[in-house]
Parts: structure tokens; C-alpha cells; sequence
């Protein structure tokens, strides 16, 4: 959907991300700050660096007064939160011939790893620009050190006063503008060939494109953005930064242009895994959905939701997965044709007006001169337009642009009309005479109103709470037009984008704005409302969906307020976005807007209406689901999976097809059963599933490789199995453990020339001599458990315990500890003698 996020409200999207070190990394060596700390005796030697620098596209900065360090110019490697393996790097890079070592920046708390010190620039970019001798090519950057006991304290006084008040005394940012004359051109004015018609083989060619494509995409010119970070990207693997990668996947995807987003996000994760933030991990699994990927897509939202929330697995992962799978199979209810009033450019967000005539968005451009193009996505601004519609084919006919008190040259869209048509909403840029900017130079939307008098539309005004630093936008209003509802990303919201709720009054003013709530809302982007008198619609990518935006649905009640939300499914949802829905519940035909394959524009509006009784599938009762590998995601076909009664009898049995799916049908209602699974050399899975009357109940396997149990710790190979534990004091297989024993023996069959030796540890708590005797019956009983599930004893090369002289935390006796830091204490682990 192009059009709609990108000319509309993907202008919420905040671009002050949480980021990982690599972000910190960039960004202290970007050349964009204030005034630079210098003597005066040292600025023409300043400004033949900066020069030479900038020549070379070497990016730089200065630290002041940093202790432990000598004045003249470093060549930075690596900067780190910790100095584990400091030494060790350095160590590597003087075997090579460097002179390297280490200091931390007390302002920042940061270790800098550099490769030599210069008391020359000349020295260090030679250096640089021959990479060391080519004994080292990865990015570095230079820094010049510059200790205040060097000059005279009148020196220091003047120069600690040109220091701007947002800035450190102990790190600056040299840039060539604050010392050089440049004649810059605007960005308005730079053109793309202008760009690309240096020569490929200038040395500045790179950096000239990198800061031209940060000023279209600081001003959200996402079009403009993408081409030239793909000319820059197109130099090779020298040019994949991290954040470069990011935002050009970000300029595609802000774009909603899935195929390309994914491209670099794909890059992104493969360099720089370990360094993606929670938001990038979400945006790389939403363009895995948009290119159809929904195996590797649930992947990585496992990997989202762990670190969102710092657990092993958020809570709701396994069940998001059943509700995708469901989607995946869901049945068709709808019947979908593309409008022929649909152009190649973007129309969509249709509404009702009156009896037979729709208002919609359209960037279609009737003028007979130049175009006027948004350089969002290089589409011309967005008008309204009216319809006719033919009711038997709900196609739309004879349109015409909306008035002309409403459409201006810049965006309107979204239109909401009252129960009487007398009075309409609608969303426009903030434009006065000219387009407002907030102070990050962001324009944002608002709502506008306007009355009809005698037929005619007055000048719109816009409503009390919209603001000028936040959007306001895609108006809708209850059936009896007492509730407007709406979009904002105003102080308030949960995610990027909220839907809001003000009362219109009697006296035609609003109340204060109201959030729907966690329920409704995500952390992402929920969009375009349209609410009837059963159910509220709108469009979302926080939600559980197939791919882009997908269109919710959610019924209320006058009492318990909205319940629970559902995904309308197919083919009304797809891999793409799908937003703007409208419905008569009467009689079941609407309209929504989508990007999808196969469109005759960047968004088209579909008509659809659903099925009927006689048309659908009789409903049934049976249990559903996907065999997955749980490590890796990958589907697992041929699995053999039994269904069983609550006794344990077989009942039925089959094998998972090619994509891993399995159904068990014509079962009876509201029953309980048992799944029995089984692959290989795989654990048997075994859970069970109980049928609802007239639904399909998806009940997802994920089963676990033998082979994942073994593992290499410190040199050492292990089986590694949940914690085996024991009860304080005692020395019995509790049945947890039994169940992690029964692992291990599944492995040592599945491995018959596996040996292993068995090691038992107590908490602190007692006496010593007490303690090891007490872990010896504990190791003990472990291998009586083993060899009596047929494992040969001579298998187990021993079995000992070894007390408390092993603990795994500092409950030595010496301190504090809660019960369960002493429980950690208590347990055994199997080390691999021989395979």
C-alpha cells in the first residue's frame, strides 16, 4: 500500500529507535555537530585535515582532556561497552605489526581499540588510504586527541567558552562547515542524475550520495531515499554499514515495497545480527511476510518477541503461531473484483455518501501540465473524487473531483460524513499558505471540518485536537455521528499509530481524545477505522496477519466494550497491505484497498461481497495443525502423527504432508483427544487437543532433534537436558526429571556407542562431608534410573558426587541466598566420554 503509508500516516512512524552498539558506533563518527574545541594555533593544521579528510570520505572526530592519552590523531577500530577481550585484540593486532591499545572515554563509559598513534595526519591518512600495507581493510576512523595542558590557561578558558551547551568538553565532532566555505545546493534542487552522474571512480562519489540520501530521507523523500542508497549499496560489500543497511531497507519499507526491504534487511541481519534492535527484528519479519515467507517470518518473530520481552519465550508466541497457521488455511468467504475505476496511480479509502455515490482518494493527476509529484513515492499529490456506483456490480462510474472548497494542492484522503451529509471530516497536510513543519522539519497530517450550505462546501477548519508537533487523520464517525473516531500518534498513544476517540458535542466542539486501549491498540501501527452498528474495522500490522497491513474486525458490546479482535482472513487480507475497509452488514458488500499482486496501480480498490450459506463449506469438527522443528522452524513432512482417545486408544493415524500440515476430521464435538507424533530421530511429542463444536481447533507440534541435547561447554561435550533436581535433602527422581532422564536415554539409543559419566552437586547448606555424601546417592540413583529404562550399565562410565565444591553462584555460606539460588545448586550433569 504505497500510497497510503507513505502519503499518509506513516508520517508517525518515530525515527529515534532504540539501537544497539553499532548504532552508538555510527553515530560518533557522523559529521553533523556544533562548534569544535581548538586552539587557535592549531586551526590551519585543523583545517588541511579536514580537507584531506573530507577528500577521502574518512569519517573523524576530537576527545578532549580523555587521561592516559597523548595528543595527535588515532586510528579508531572499535569502540565497546566492556573491555572483555580487549587484551586479547590487542595482542592479535600487534602480532600484525600495529601498534595497538585501549582507552575509555569517562564521558560515555566506551573503550576505543585503536590500531596506532600519529603525532601526523599526514602519517595517519597515508595509513588509511593504503589500509596499513593492506594488512587491515575493515572500517576505521580517525580520531584527534587534543589535551588542554598543552596550552596556556587562557587558552583553555577561551576554548571551553565556543563549546554549544549540548555538547561534551571531553568529545567533539570536527565538521568541514564550520570551518570551510562550501557553497551547498538544497536538496529540494539536487536531482537524482544529478547524483549519479559523477564519475564511479571518485573517492567522494560514495560519501556525496550517503549524505544526499540522508537529506531525502530525513525529509521523508522515501523515493527520492531508495534510489540513491541503492547507487551507493550498488559499490559492493564496502558499503554495507549498518546504517546504511537500515535505512535503505527502511526507505523501501516505508514505501512498503516489500521485495526491496527485505533485500536489505536480509543483508542486515546476516552482518549484523546481534546488533539489531527489537524493531528491526519486527520490520525484517513483516518484509519476510510481505515476500510470502511465513516459515522463516515466524521464526524471527520468535527472536522479536524474546528479546521485546527478555524472556526464553514470550508467553503468547506459540499461540500467535496456531492463529497464523489458522489463517494460512482459512477457508475464502468473500468474493474480491478489482474497480474499473482504478487507475496506475494509488486510489483507495472509499465511503459512503448518500445512496448511490462514493467519496474516495485518488493521486490520479487530470491536469493538462506538469504533474506535481510527492517525492514520498514520486506519486502525484492525493484528491478527492466522487462517484456513482452500479449497484449490481458496485463498480464505480462518471467520477469527478470533490469540491473545490475541499482539495487543495497538497494530500486530502480519509473522508467521513454524518448521518445527514451535512457535514464532512477529512484529512489534509498541515498547510496555511504553505506547508507547516514541525522543528525536525516533519509536516505533519490533521482533521479537517467542514459544513454544507446550499449545497456547497465550505472552507474546512480543522478541529481542536489536532496539534502542530503530532498527525491527526483518517476520520470515522458512529452511525448516529456522536463518536468520532480516528488516528494519531499524539502524547498518549501505545504504538506508532493509535485509534483515538473524541464526542462530538451538541454545540458541534469535541471532548478530550480518548485511546482504545491495549486491546485494540498494539506497539505499531493501527489504521483507517470505519465503525457500523455491530462491529468496529480497521487496518493493523501489530496484530497477527498475513503480511503488511491486514483489516480487523471487532465486535462490541454495550456493556463489556470492545471484544476479542479477529483478522478477517482471506482474500480480503494477503501478503500485502490491505486497508480502508467499509461494509454494509445488511447486505454483506463493501469495499477495502489494497497493494496486492495483480493490481492495476501502486493501491486499487477492491469491491467484495460474502459468500453466501449455501456457497460455503459445511462447518467441522476436527483438529489441525503444523509439525515444526523446534530449533530451527523448518516443516517437517512426513511425520507420523495417531490420534487417540482419552484411554489411549488409537483411533486414527496419518502422515504430514509436504508442508508439514495435518488434519483430523469428522470428529465429535467438544471431545478430548490425544496426539501422538513421532520423525525419525526426533523426540515423540505427545499432547493433548479437544474439539469445539463446528470449529477447526489447531493444535501446533514442535518437536525437538535428539541430537540437539549434545553440546560443547568449555571444551567439554555434554548432554545437555533441562536442570535435573532434587528435593532438599532428598535424593529421588522427582517426575520432572524423570521426563528430562527419558531425553537422555532416547539420545544414548539413538547414539549406541555413547559413554557417558554422571556428576551430582548439593546446594551449601549443611555440613560438607554431609553434602558429598548426599550428591553421591544423587548420582547414583540418577544411573539406577538410566539403566533401568535398558540403558547397559557399562555405558555409564561413573557415577559421583561431588557435594557443594562445585556451585554454579556465590551461595557459598557467605552470603544471603533465596531458595532458589540455592536450587540452582542442586542438580547433575552428563558429560560425553566417549561417542
Amino acid at each position: 500500500m504505497r500510497s497510503v503509508l507513505n502519503l499518509l500516516f506513516l508520517v508517525f512512524i518515530v525515527f529515534a529507535q532504540a539501537q544497539g552498539f553499532q548504532d552508538e558506533l555510527v553515530s560518533e563518527v557522523s559529521n553533523n555537530s556544533d562548534n569544535v574545541v581548538v586552539s587557535e594555533i592549531e586551526a590551519d593544521d585543523k583545517k588541511s585535515f579536514q580537507r584531506a579528510a573530507d577528500a577521502l570520505s574518512i569519517p573523524y572526530r576530537a576527545f578532549h582532556d580523555i587521561e592516559e592519552t597523548e595528543n595527535g590523531y588515532y586510528v579508531i577500530a572499535g569502540t565497546f561497552s566492556k573491555d572483555k577481550n580487549l587484551k586479547s585484540q590487542i595482542k592479535k593486532l600487534n602480532r600484525k605489526g600495529f601498534s595497538s591499545g585501549s582507552f575509555q572515554n569517562p564521558q560515555n563509559q566506551l573503550y576505543y581499540l585503536y590500531l596506532n598513534h600519529y603525532t601526523s595526519w599526514e602519517e595517519a591518512l597515508n595509513d588509511y588510504s593504503t589500509q596499513f600495507d593492506n594488512r587491515y581493510d575493515d572500517e576505521v576512523w580517525i580520531l584527534k586527541m587534543i589535551n588542554s595542558n598543552l596550552y596556556t590557561e587562557s587558552d583553555s578558558v577561551t576554548e571551553l567558552q565556543t563549546v554549544s551547551e549540548t555538547e561534551t568538553i571531553a568529545e567533539s565532532v570536527l565538521t568541514p562547515e564550520t570551518f570551510l566555505d562550501t557553497e551547498s545546493i538544497p536538496v529540494e534542487d539536487v536531482s537524482y542524475d544529478m547524483l549519479t552522474a559523477s564519475k564511479q571512480n571518485d573517492p567522494t562519489v560514495k560519501s556525496i550520495l550517503i549524505k544526499r540520501a540522508d537529506e531525502y530521507f530525513d525529509k521523508m523523500w522515501y523515493a527520492e531515499a531508495a534510489k540513491i542508497y541503492e547507487q551507493a549499496l550498488s559499490k559492493g560489500e564496502k558499503a554495507y554499514t549498518y546504517e546504511i543497511l537500515k535505512k535503505a531497507g527502511d526507505a523501501h519499507y516505508f514505501n512498503t515495497d516489500m521485495e526491496n526491504a527485505y533485500k536489505w534487511y536480509n543483508i542486515l541481519y546476516t552482518k549484523y545480527e546481534s546488533d539489531m534492535s527489537s524493531d528491526y527484528l519486527f520490520k525484517y519479519a513483516h518484509s519476510l511476510k510481505g515476500i510470502g515467507n511465513y516459515k522463516r517470518s515466524k521464526r524471527l518473530l520468535k527472536l522479536y518477541n524474546r528479546k521485546l520481552t527478555g524472556e526464553k519465550f514470550a508467553p503468547d508466541t506459540k499461540q500467535n503461531e496456531i492463529v497464523l497457521d489458522g489463517l494460512l488455511r482459512m477457508e475464502e468467504k468473500f468474493d474480491v473484483d478489482n474497480l474499473n475505476i482504478n487507475s496506475k496511480y494509488s486510489e483507495f479509502s472509499p465511503m459512503y455518501y448518500g445512496g448511490d455515490e462514493m467519496v474516495y482518494a485518488s493521486a490520479k493527476d487530470s491536469s493538462i501540465f506538469t504533474t506535481r509529484k510527492y517525492k514520498w513515492n514520486n506519486q502525484p499529490y492525493l484528491d478527492l473524487f466522487v462517484a456513482k456506483v452500479n449497484e449490481e456490480s458496485q463498480d464505480f462510474k462518471d467520477a469527478i473531483k470533490f469540491s473545490k472548497k475541499i482539495n487543495t494542492k497538497y494530500h486530502e484522503a480519509s473522508v467521513a460524513f454524518s448521518p445527514d451529509n451535512e457535514t464532512m471530516y477529512f484529512t489534509r497536510n498541515n498547510y496555511g499558505k504553505k506547508l507547516k513543519r514541525d522543528k525536525n522539519g516533519i509536516n505533519h497530517l490533521k482533521i479537517y471540518r467542514s459544513k454544507k450550505v446550499n449545497d456547497e462546501w465550505l472552507e474546512a477548519e480543522e478541529v481542536s485536537f489536532n496539534g502542530d508537533n503530532y498527525s491527526t487523520g483518517h476520520p470515522a464517525l458512529s452511525p448516529d455521528g456522536k463518536q468520532l473516531y480516528f488516528v494519531s500518534d499524539m502524547p498518549g498513544s501505545i504504538g506508532e499509530t493509535d485509534i483515538f476517540v473524541v464526542d462530538v458535542l451538541e454545540d458541534g466542539s469535541f471532548s478530550s481524545p480518548r485511546n482504545l486501549g491495549p486491546e485494540i491498540n498494539t506497539e505499531h501501527k493501527e489504521m483507517f477505522p470505519f465503525i457500523n452498528n455491530k462491529k468496529l474495522y480497521f487496518s493493523s500490522d501489530g496484530h497477527i496477519g498475513l503480511g503488511g497491513l491486514d483489516v480487523f474486525e471487532v465486535a462490541f458490546d454495550e456493556e463489556a466494550g470492545f471484544l476479542e479482535v479477529r483478522n478477517v482472513g482471506k482474500p480480503i487480507n494477503s501478503k500485502k497491505d490491505d486497508f480502508s475497509f467499509i461494509v454494509d452488514e445488511e447486505t454483506q458488500k463493501g469495499y477495502f484497498a489494497s497493494n496486492r499482486d495483480g493490481g492495476k496501480g501502486d493501491d486499487d480498490i477492491y469491491s467484495f461481497k460474502t459468500l453466501q450459506l449455501e456457497e460455503t463449506p459445511p462447518s467441522i469438527n476436527a483438529i489441525s495443525g503444523i509439525v515444526t522443528d523446534l530449533i530451527t522452524g523448518d516443516l517437517m513432512p512426513n511425520a507420523f502423527i495417531e490420534l487417540l482417545d482419552e484411554n489411549n486408544i488409537k483411533l486414527k493415524e496419518m502422515e504430514t504432508d509436504e508442508n508439514g500440515n495435518f488434519i483430523f476430521e469428522d470428529l465429535d464435538a467438544d471431545t478430548r483427544y490425544v496426539l501422538k507424533t513421532t520423525k525419525g530421530s526426533y523426540f515423540e511429542d505427545t499432547r493433548e487437543a479437544a474439539t469445539k463444536d463446528n470449529e477447526i481447533v489447531n493444535v501446533d507440534v514442535s518437536m525437538r532433534k535428539l541430537n540437539d541435547m549434545i553440546a560443547v561447554e568449555n571444551g567439554i561435550k555434554k548432554l545437555k537436558t533441562e536442570m535435573i533436581h532434587f528435593n532438599f535433602d532428598k535424593s529421588y527422581i522427582r517426575t520432572d526429571a524423570a521426563e528430562e532422564l527419558d531425553k537422555l536415554v532416547a539420545v544414548m539409543n539413538d547414539s549406541p556407542n555413547m559413554v557417558i559419566k554422571i556428576e551430582s552437586h548439593t546446594d551449601s547448606r549443611g555440613a560438607a562431608v554431609y553434602n558429598k555424601y548426599l550428591s553421591d546417592k544423587r548420582a547414583k540413583s540418577t544411573r539406577d534410573y538410566i539403566i533401568a529404562q535398558g540403558i547397559d550399565p557399562s555405558r555409564i562410565e561413573s557415577a559421583i558426587g561431588y557435594g557443594e565444591e562445585q556451585l554454579i553462584n556465590e551461595c557459598d555460606g557467605t552470603v544471603r541466598c533465596t531458595e532458589e539460588q540455592h536450587y540452582l545448586n542442586r542438580r547433575s550433569e552428563f558429560i560425553i566420554v566417549d561417542m
